[in-house]
């Protein structure tokens, strides 16, 4: 292990920075924000699919006032990390705008301590909006509206694109509403996704949108 010269301009920042833009448009999140968010949170056109990402195994936090989406699916399956393997709920939305959504992450920092990785968007009126949003989430509570759902069909019979295996328990709807979305994810997609009034900041402290 290398430590920094005492002397030397630290690089944490331009760091945090790059890790931000990296996150924006995996973010839900969600996803979820289902974020998701909406992860974010898919026509049933849409692979819903467990990527073969290894995910770092932390836990992204995601909130917003309202997400609406069109072309819901839902169904279990797993995420791993170099060292676990994770039960998560992974989700779809074909079309999702997400209001005054909140992203962060806490991180604990050499020296530092705590840090807060925050990311805003969607105020104003002005939503953020991602399409073919994907969430893989263990954690999701708000009031949520489904409209034309079926409940307890093969996801393996989505004919989406998603690779869950023959007999297990999905479902599906035209559309979904989740008022006050509270969830964890630990990892999004979505093929866009705009935040609109995007504010991101790093602060130090644990200071979670929830």
């Amino acid at each position: 292990m290398t430590f920094p010269d005492p002397g030397a301009r630290p690089a944490g920042h331009t760091r945090w920075t790059r890790l931000g833009l990296v996150m924006v448009p995996t973010l839900l999140a969600s996803a979820a924000l289902m974020v998701a968010i909406g992860t974010g949170v898919l026509p049933v056109s849409l692979a819903v699919s467990a990527q073969s990402v290894v995910v770092s195994g932390q836990n992204l936090k995601i909130s917003a006032d309202r997400l609406q989406g069109t072309g819901f699916t839902q169904y279990v399956g797993t995420d791993r990390s170099k060292t676990e393997t994770y039960p998560e709920a992974i989700a779809g939305i074909d079309s999702a705008d997400l209001y005054n959504l909140c992203q962060s992450m806490v991180l604990h920092l050499p020296v530092v301590g705590d840090t807060t990785l925050r990311i805003g968007a969607g105020g104003g009126g002005k939503p953020a909006h991602a399409d073919h949003l994907v969430v893989h989430t263990d954690d999701l509570g708000g009031d949520a509206v489904f409209s034309n759902i079926t409940i307890g069909q093969d996801a393996s019979t989505f004919g989406d694109g998603s690779n869950a295996l023959a007999g297990v328990f999905g479902q599906q709807a035209d559309t979904v509403r989740i008022d006050h979305l509270q969830q964890t994810t630990r990892e999004v997609s979505a093929a866009t996704f705009r935040l609109t009034g995007l504010h991101l900041s790093v602060k130090t402290g644990s200071k979670p949108c929830y």
